[in-house]
Protein backbone atom coordinates (compact mmCIF):
# COMPACT_ATOMS: atom_id res chain seq x y z
CA UNK A 1 0.00 0.00 0.00
CA UNK A 2 2.94 2.76 0.90
CA UNK A 3 4.30 2.01 -2.61
CA UNK A 4 0.99 3.51 -4.29
CA UNK A 5 0.73 5.79 -1.40
CA UNK A 6 1.44 9.03 -3.66
CA UNK A 7 -1.71 8.33 -5.93
CA UNK A 8 -3.80 9.56 -3.29
CA UNK A 9 -1.92 13.11 -2.56
CA UNK A 10 -3.31 16.28 -4.95
CA UNK A 11 -0.08 17.28 -5.67
CA UNK A 12 0.72 14.50 -7.93
CA UNK A 13 -2.66 15.05 -9.98
CA UNK A 14 -1.47 18.63 -10.12
CA UNK A 15 1.82 17.83 -11.51
CA UNK A 16 0.26 15.42 -13.67
CA UNK A 17 -2.10 17.97 -15.25
CA UNK A 18 0.85 20.25 -15.73
CA UNK A 19 2.88 17.97 -17.19
CA UNK A 20 0.11 16.80 -19.80
CA UNK A 21 -0.44 20.58 -20.39
CA UNK A 22 2.64 21.24 -21.27
CA UNK A 23 2.71 18.09 -23.87
CA UNK A 24 -0.15 19.81 -25.73
CA UNK A 25 1.19 23.12 -25.54
CA UNK A 26 4.69 21.83 -27.18
CA UNK A 27 2.63 20.11 -29.77
CA UNK A 28 0.76 23.49 -30.53
CA UNK A 29 4.00 25.03 -30.85
CA UNK A 30 5.57 22.33 -32.84
CA UNK A 31 3.26 21.98 -35.34
CA UNK A 32 2.39 25.85 -35.99
CA UNK A 33 6.13 26.55 -36.31
CA UNK A 34 5.89 23.56 -38.89
CA UNK A 35 3.24 24.78 -41.04
CA UNK A 36 5.30 28.22 -40.74
CA UNK A 37 8.56 26.86 -42.29
CA UNK A 38 6.67 24.26 -44.89
CA UNK A 39 4.30 27.42 -45.68
CA UNK A 40 1.36 24.88 -45.45
CA UNK A 41 -1.71 25.76 -47.58
CA UNK A 42 0.20 28.82 -49.20
CA UNK A 43 0.50 27.37 -52.89
CA UNK A 44 1.29 29.66 -56.10
CA UNK A 45 0.43 29.00 -59.45
CA UNK A 46 3.75 29.04 -61.72
CA UNK A 47 3.96 31.81 -63.84
CA UNK A 48 5.33 31.19 -67.54
CA UNK A 49 8.33 32.54 -67.97
CA UNK A 50 9.54 30.97 -71.25
CA UNK A 51 10.54 34.06 -73.72
CA UNK A 52 11.34 36.68 -71.22
CA UNK A 53 14.81 37.50 -70.32
CA UNK A 54 16.03 35.89 -67.36
CA UNK A 55 17.84 38.28 -65.82
CA UNK A 56 14.92 40.45 -66.00
CA UNK A 57 13.00 37.68 -64.41
CA UNK A 58 15.29 37.06 -61.62
CA UNK A 59 14.40 40.64 -60.40
CA UNK A 60 10.70 40.71 -60.63
CA UNK A 61 10.66 36.80 -59.20
CA UNK A 62 13.44 37.10 -57.09
CA UNK A 63 11.92 36.94 -53.64
CA UNK A 64 9.57 34.05 -54.74
CA UNK A 65 11.53 31.76 -56.43
CA UNK A 66 15.20 30.21 -56.45
CA UNK A 67 16.27 30.41 -60.47
CA UNK A 68 18.70 28.17 -61.17
CA UNK A 69 20.39 28.01 -64.70
CA UNK A 70 21.21 24.47 -65.56
CA UNK A 71 21.87 24.65 -69.13
CA UNK A 72 22.37 26.84 -72.82
CA UNK A 73 20.97 26.54 -76.64
CA UNK A 74 21.41 28.29 -79.35
CA UNK A 75 18.01 28.28 -81.81
CA UNK A 76 18.44 31.23 -84.47
CA UNK A 77 15.97 34.00 -84.30
CA UNK A 78 15.78 33.89 -80.93
CA UNK A 79 17.00 36.47 -78.01
CA UNK A 80 19.90 35.74 -76.15
CA UNK A 81 19.25 35.14 -72.32
CA UNK A 82 15.66 34.57 -73.12
CA UNK A 83 14.27 32.01 -71.24
CA UNK A 84 13.12 28.56 -73.52
CA UNK A 85 13.03 25.62 -70.60
CA UNK A 86 11.60 25.78 -66.99
CA UNK A 87 11.01 23.36 -64.54
CA UNK A 88 8.21 23.65 -62.76
CA UNK A 89 6.26 23.94 -66.11
CA UNK A 90 3.84 26.64 -65.92
CA UNK A 91 0.58 26.69 -64.63
CA UNK A 92 1.99 24.09 -61.78
CA UNK A 93 1.37 24.95 -58.36
CA UNK A 94 4.07 25.05 -56.15
CA UNK A 95 5.20 26.54 -52.94
CA UNK A 96 7.09 30.16 -52.45
CA UNK A 97 10.88 30.12 -52.68
CA UNK A 98 10.72 26.25 -55.00
CA UNK A 99 14.12 26.53 -57.05
CA UNK A 100 12.95 26.87 -60.58
CA UNK A 101 15.47 24.93 -63.17
CA UNK A 102 15.87 27.36 -66.27
CA UNK A 103 17.03 26.74 -69.86
CA UNK A 104 18.26 29.60 -71.95
CA UNK A 105 19.07 31.06 -75.20
CA UNK A 106 23.02 31.16 -75.17
CA UNK A 107 24.66 34.56 -75.29
CA UNK A 108 27.04 33.49 -77.66
CA UNK A 109 26.51 31.22 -80.50
CA UNK A 110 28.16 27.50 -80.64
CA UNK A 111 30.37 26.62 -83.03
CA UNK A 112 29.82 22.69 -84.86
CA UNK A 113 31.38 21.15 -88.50
CA UNK A 114 29.53 20.03 -91.25
CA UNK A 115 29.46 16.61 -91.47
CA UNK A 116 30.12 14.53 -94.81
CA UNK A 117 26.39 13.87 -96.42
CA UNK A 118 27.31 13.06 -100.21
CA UNK A 119 26.12 9.26 -101.27
CA UNK A 120 23.82 8.88 -97.46
CA UNK A 121 20.44 8.03 -97.52
CA UNK A 122 17.88 11.30 -96.94
CA UNK A 123 17.00 9.80 -93.59
CA UNK A 124 20.72 9.18 -92.87
CA UNK A 125 21.31 12.96 -93.67
CA UNK A 126 18.91 14.26 -91.35
CA UNK A 127 19.98 12.27 -88.45
CA UNK A 128 23.49 13.25 -89.02
CA UNK A 129 22.45 16.76 -89.54
CA UNK A 130 20.26 17.02 -86.19
CA UNK A 131 23.45 15.32 -83.71
CA UNK A 132 25.33 18.39 -85.50
CA UNK A 133 23.02 20.61 -84.36
CA UNK A 134 22.42 21.97 -87.75
CA UNK A 135 18.71 22.15 -89.62
CA UNK A 136 17.64 21.51 -93.24
CA UNK A 137 16.75 24.65 -95.16
CA UNK A 138 15.53 23.00 -98.20
CA UNK A 139 15.40 19.79 -100.04
CA UNK A 140 16.11 19.93 -103.88
CA UNK A 141 15.00 17.10 -105.55
CA UNK A 142 17.52 16.88 -108.77
CA UNK A 143 18.02 13.87 -111.69
CA UNK A 144 20.00 11.32 -110.46
CA UNK A 145 19.40 7.59 -110.70
CA UNK A 146 20.20 6.28 -106.71
CA UNK A 147 16.65 7.98 -105.50
CA UNK A 148 16.51 9.33 -102.10
CA UNK A 149 20.67 9.75 -101.64
CA UNK A 150 22.18 12.93 -101.32
CA UNK A 151 24.16 14.33 -104.10
CA UNK A 152 25.43 17.76 -102.88
CA UNK A 153 25.77 19.79 -99.76
CA UNK A 154 24.91 23.42 -99.91
CA UNK A 155 25.49 26.43 -98.01
CA UNK A 156 24.04 29.97 -98.51
CA UNK A 157 23.91 28.29 -102.52
CA UNK A 158 27.42 26.97 -102.42
CA UNK A 159 28.72 23.99 -101.89
CA UNK A 160 29.95 23.17 -98.40
CA UNK A 161 32.94 20.83 -97.53
CA UNK A 162 33.02 18.23 -95.01
CA UNK A 163 34.46 19.61 -92.22
CA UNK A 164 33.95 23.35 -92.89
CA UNK A 165 32.66 25.70 -89.35
CA UNK A 166 29.24 26.58 -88.93
CA UNK A 167 27.11 27.79 -86.10
CA UNK A 168 24.60 25.48 -84.71
CA UNK A 169 21.20 26.39 -86.34
CA UNK A 170 22.74 27.31 -89.65
CA UNK A 171 20.74 25.76 -92.37
CA UNK A 172 21.61 23.87 -95.11
CA UNK A 173 20.78 22.78 -98.70
CA UNK A 174 20.40 19.30 -99.92
CA UNK A 175 20.39 18.29 -103.53
CA UNK A 176 19.12 14.82 -103.08
CA UNK A 177 18.62 12.26 -106.53
CA UNK A 178 14.82 11.30 -107.52
CA UNK A 179 15.79 7.98 -108.88
CA UNK A 180 14.87 6.40 -112.36
CA UNK A 181 11.19 5.38 -111.65
CA UNK A 182 10.57 9.36 -109.77
CA UNK A 183 8.22 8.49 -107.65
CA UNK A 184 6.33 10.65 -105.64
CA UNK A 185 6.16 11.07 -101.73
CA UNK A 186 3.24 10.41 -99.40
CA UNK A 187 1.69 13.34 -97.64
CA UNK A 188 2.34 12.14 -94.16
CA UNK A 189 -0.71 13.18 -91.36
CA UNK A 190 0.62 16.26 -89.29
CA UNK A 191 -2.76 17.45 -87.99
CA UNK A 192 -2.23 17.44 -84.18
CA UNK A 193 1.48 17.45 -84.44
CA UNK A 194 4.02 20.16 -82.73
CA UNK A 195 5.27 22.68 -84.71
CA UNK A 196 8.68 21.75 -83.28
CA UNK A 197 8.28 18.54 -85.08
CA UNK A 198 6.96 19.43 -88.70
CA UNK A 199 9.88 20.05 -90.71
CA UNK A 200 12.11 17.11 -89.58
CA UNK A 201 8.58 14.70 -90.22
CA UNK A 202 8.32 16.55 -93.79
CA UNK A 203 12.13 16.28 -94.40
CA UNK A 204 11.38 12.76 -93.40
CA UNK A 205 9.13 12.17 -96.25
CA UNK A 206 10.74 13.78 -99.13
CA UNK A 207 8.77 17.04 -98.45
CA UNK A 208 9.58 20.88 -97.80
CA UNK A 209 7.92 23.04 -95.58
CA UNK A 210 6.00 26.21 -96.84
CA UNK A 211 4.14 29.22 -95.29
CA UNK A 212 3.36 28.54 -91.39
CA UNK A 213 0.43 30.69 -90.28
CA UNK A 214 0.35 30.93 -86.48
CA UNK A 215 -3.59 31.53 -85.38
CA UNK A 216 -3.03 31.67 -82.06
CA UNK A 217 -0.84 33.74 -80.25
CA UNK A 218 1.18 31.86 -77.52
CA UNK A 219 4.39 29.80 -77.06
CA UNK A 220 5.82 28.08 -79.97
CA UNK A 221 6.24 25.08 -77.25
CA UNK A 222 2.24 24.79 -77.50
CA UNK A 223 1.57 25.07 -81.12
CA UNK A 224 0.10 22.42 -83.12
CA UNK A 225 -1.05 21.66 -86.43
CA UNK A 226 -4.31 22.46 -87.60
CA UNK A 227 -4.30 22.60 -91.43
CA UNK A 228 -1.90 21.65 -93.86
CA UNK A 229 -1.97 22.19 -97.82
CA UNK A 230 -1.44 20.11 -99.51
CA UNK A 231 -2.86 17.66 -96.63
CA UNK A 232 -2.82 13.91 -96.03
CA UNK A 233 -6.06 13.72 -97.94
CA UNK A 234 -3.75 14.66 -101.25
CA UNK A 235 -2.19 11.29 -100.71
CA UNK A 236 0.74 11.74 -103.07
CA UNK A 237 2.72 14.68 -104.34
CA UNK A 238 5.91 15.28 -106.23
CA UNK A 239 9.06 14.84 -104.05
CA UNK A 240 10.09 18.42 -102.67
CA UNK A 241 6.80 19.85 -102.96
CA UNK A 242 6.73 22.46 -99.71
CA UNK A 243 3.80 21.95 -97.54
CA UNK A 244 1.80 24.81 -95.85
CA UNK A 245 1.16 24.60 -92.08
CA UNK A 246 -1.71 26.70 -89.42
CA UNK A 247 -1.18 26.41 -86.17
CA UNK A 248 -3.21 26.41 -83.08
CA UNK A 249 -2.40 26.41 -79.43
CA UNK A 250 -3.41 23.34 -77.66
CA UNK A 251 -4.04 25.54 -74.59
CA UNK A 252 -6.98 26.98 -76.43
CA UNK A 253 -8.40 24.21 -78.58
CA UNK A 254 -8.79 20.58 -77.23
CA UNK A 255 -7.31 18.98 -80.04
CA UNK A 256 -7.94 15.33 -78.78
CA UNK A 257 -11.97 16.29 -79.14
CA UNK A 258 -11.29 18.30 -82.60
CA UNK A 259 -9.07 15.90 -84.14
CA UNK A 260 -11.61 13.81 -86.37
CA UNK A 261 -13.32 17.23 -87.07
CA UNK A 262 -9.92 18.61 -87.96
CA UNK A 263 -9.03 15.73 -90.43
CA UNK A 264 -12.56 16.08 -92.02
CA UNK A 265 -12.29 19.46 -92.68
CA UNK A 266 -8.67 18.97 -94.31
CA UNK A 267 -10.40 16.23 -96.72
CA UNK A 268 -13.07 18.66 -98.17
CA UNK A 269 -10.56 21.68 -98.20
CA UNK A 270 -7.90 19.75 -99.75
CA UNK A 271 -10.41 17.77 -102.39
CA UNK A 272 -11.19 21.50 -103.20
CA UNK A 273 -7.14 22.25 -103.16
CA UNK A 274 -6.46 19.27 -105.22
CA UNK A 275 -9.09 20.26 -108.31
CA UNK A 276 -7.94 23.62 -108.38
CA UNK A 277 -4.38 23.41 -108.24
CA UNK A 278 -4.57 20.17 -110.80
CA UNK A 279 -2.90 17.68 -108.59
CA UNK A 280 -2.20 14.63 -109.91
CA UNK A 281 -3.70 11.45 -108.24
CA UNK A 282 -4.45 8.82 -110.90
CA UNK A 283 -1.31 6.89 -110.12
CA UNK A 284 -2.15 6.26 -106.71
CA UNK A 285 -3.97 3.10 -106.45
CA UNK A 286 -1.71 1.94 -108.97
CA UNK A 287 1.13 2.69 -106.38
CA UNK A 288 -0.65 1.53 -103.50
CA UNK A 289 -1.69 -2.40 -104.85
CA UNK A 290 1.32 -3.31 -106.74
CA UNK A 291 4.70 -4.48 -105.69
CA UNK A 292 7.16 -1.85 -107.04
CA UNK A 293 10.47 -2.66 -108.25
CA UNK A 294 13.22 -1.10 -106.85
CA UNK A 295 17.15 -1.29 -107.59
CA UNK A 296 19.92 -1.20 -105.54
CA UNK A 297 20.45 1.88 -105.60
CA UNK A 298 17.03 3.35 -104.62
CA UNK A 299 16.99 4.40 -100.49
CA UNK A 300 13.44 2.77 -99.98
CA UNK A 301 13.17 3.35 -96.52
CA UNK A 302 13.03 7.10 -96.52
CA UNK A 303 9.45 7.16 -97.96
Amino acid sequence: MGRFQFLREKKFYIHLAIVILSFFIFLWIIFRMLGSYTRHDKVFVMPDFIGQNMNEVINSYSNDFNFILIDSVYPKHQTPGAIVQQDPLPGSKVKMGRNVYCIIVAQTPEKTTMPNLNNLSLRQALVLLESSGLQVKELVYVDYFARNAICKQLFKGEVIEPGAELIKGDKITLEVGIGTDQKKAKVPNLIGSYASDVQRLLNLSGLNIGNETFDDQDSIQYMRVTKMQPGPSSRYVVPGTAISVWYRSERKLDFEKEKAKLLLQDSIENAIYDTTNDVVTDSIPAIENEEIETSDYEYEDDF
